[in-house]
Protein backbone atom coordinates (compact mmCIF):
# COMPACT_ATOMS: atom_id res chain seq x y z
CA UNK A 1 0.00 0.00 0.00
CA UNK A 2 1.10 3.53 -0.69
CA UNK A 3 1.11 5.71 2.37
CA UNK A 4 -0.42 9.16 2.57
CA UNK A 5 2.93 10.96 2.72
CA UNK A 6 4.03 9.55 -0.65
CA UNK A 7 0.80 10.59 -2.32
CA UNK A 8 1.11 14.13 -0.95
CA UNK A 9 4.74 14.41 -2.10
CA UNK A 10 3.91 13.12 -5.59
CA UNK A 11 1.02 15.57 -5.81
CA UNK A 12 3.30 18.46 -4.84
CA UNK A 13 5.88 17.43 -7.42
CA UNK A 14 3.19 17.27 -10.10
CA UNK A 15 1.85 20.70 -9.14
CA UNK A 16 5.33 22.23 -9.13
CA UNK A 17 6.01 20.74 -12.58
CA UNK A 18 2.69 21.89 -14.09
CA UNK A 19 2.54 25.47 -12.73
CA UNK A 20 5.35 26.88 -14.94
CA UNK A 21 3.87 25.17 -17.99
CA UNK A 22 0.51 26.81 -17.34
CA UNK A 23 1.94 30.23 -16.50
CA UNK A 24 4.18 30.42 -19.57
CA UNK A 25 2.09 28.46 -22.06
CA UNK A 26 2.56 29.84 -25.53
CA UNK A 27 5.33 32.22 -24.49
CA UNK A 28 8.79 31.46 -25.74
CA UNK A 29 12.12 33.11 -26.36
CA UNK A 30 10.52 35.77 -28.56
CA UNK A 31 8.85 37.26 -25.49
CA UNK A 32 12.05 37.01 -23.46
CA UNK A 33 11.16 33.90 -21.49
CA UNK A 34 13.73 31.15 -21.21
CA UNK A 35 16.36 33.34 -22.84
CA UNK A 36 19.09 32.31 -20.45
CA UNK A 37 21.78 34.26 -18.69
CA UNK A 38 24.40 33.87 -21.43
CA UNK A 39 22.44 35.93 -23.93
CA UNK A 40 21.61 38.65 -21.41
CA UNK A 41 25.22 38.82 -20.20
CA UNK A 42 26.53 39.02 -23.76
CA UNK A 43 24.20 41.90 -24.55
CA UNK A 44 25.15 43.74 -21.35
CA UNK A 45 28.86 43.38 -22.16
CA UNK A 46 28.38 44.57 -25.75
CA UNK A 47 26.56 47.68 -24.47
CA UNK A 48 29.69 48.73 -22.55
CA UNK A 49 31.74 48.79 -25.77
CA UNK A 50 34.08 46.01 -24.64
CA UNK A 51 36.16 44.45 -27.39
CA UNK A 52 37.47 40.90 -26.88
CA UNK A 53 41.27 40.63 -26.67
CA UNK A 54 41.45 37.18 -28.24
CA UNK A 55 39.37 34.95 -30.51
CA UNK A 56 38.63 31.24 -30.44
CA UNK A 57 41.21 28.88 -31.93
CA UNK A 58 38.47 26.72 -33.43
CA UNK A 59 34.75 27.28 -33.61
CA UNK A 60 32.39 24.34 -34.22
CA UNK A 61 30.74 24.48 -37.63
CA UNK A 62 27.22 24.19 -36.22
CA UNK A 63 25.23 24.47 -33.02
CA UNK A 64 24.58 20.73 -33.04
CA UNK A 65 28.29 19.93 -32.94
CA UNK A 66 28.77 22.47 -30.18
CA UNK A 67 25.98 20.78 -28.19
CA UNK A 68 27.54 17.38 -28.86
CA UNK A 69 30.92 18.53 -27.57
CA UNK A 70 29.29 20.04 -24.48
CA UNK A 71 27.40 16.81 -23.79
CA UNK A 72 30.58 14.79 -24.32
CA UNK A 73 32.44 17.02 -21.87
CA UNK A 74 29.64 16.60 -19.31
CA UNK A 75 29.66 12.81 -19.79
CA UNK A 76 33.42 12.59 -19.29
CA UNK A 77 33.14 14.71 -16.16
CA UNK A 78 30.34 12.50 -14.82
CA UNK A 79 32.43 9.39 -15.47
CA UNK A 80 35.41 10.85 -13.60
CA UNK A 81 33.27 11.94 -10.65
CA UNK A 82 31.50 8.56 -10.56
CA UNK A 83 34.83 6.74 -10.61
CA UNK A 84 36.19 8.83 -7.73
CA UNK A 85 33.05 8.29 -5.63
CA UNK A 86 33.06 4.57 -6.43
CA UNK A 87 36.75 4.24 -5.63
CA UNK A 88 36.40 5.86 -2.20
CA UNK A 89 33.19 3.95 -1.49
CA UNK A 90 34.97 0.69 -2.31
CA UNK A 91 37.91 1.62 -0.10
CA UNK A 92 35.60 2.41 2.81
CA UNK A 93 33.68 -0.84 2.29
CA UNK A 94 36.89 -2.89 2.20
CA UNK A 95 38.24 -1.09 5.27
CA UNK A 96 35.03 -1.85 7.16
CA UNK A 97 35.22 -5.51 6.07
CA UNK A 98 38.81 -5.80 7.32
CA UNK A 99 37.86 -4.17 10.64
CA UNK A 100 34.94 -6.58 11.08
CA UNK A 101 37.19 -9.57 10.38
CA UNK A 102 39.77 -8.24 12.86
CA UNK A 103 37.06 -7.82 15.50
CA UNK A 104 35.79 -11.38 14.90
CA UNK A 105 39.32 -12.76 15.16
CA UNK A 106 39.93 -10.82 18.38
CA UNK A 107 36.68 -12.14 19.89
CA UNK A 108 37.46 -15.72 18.87
CA UNK A 109 40.94 -15.62 20.38
CA UNK A 110 39.64 -14.69 23.85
Amino acid sequence: MVDKKSIILLSLVAIIAVIPLVLYSGMGEDEGYFGGADGAAGEAIEETGYKPWFSSIWEPPSGEIESLLFALQAAIGAIVIGYVFGYYHGQAKERKKIENEANKTAKNSK
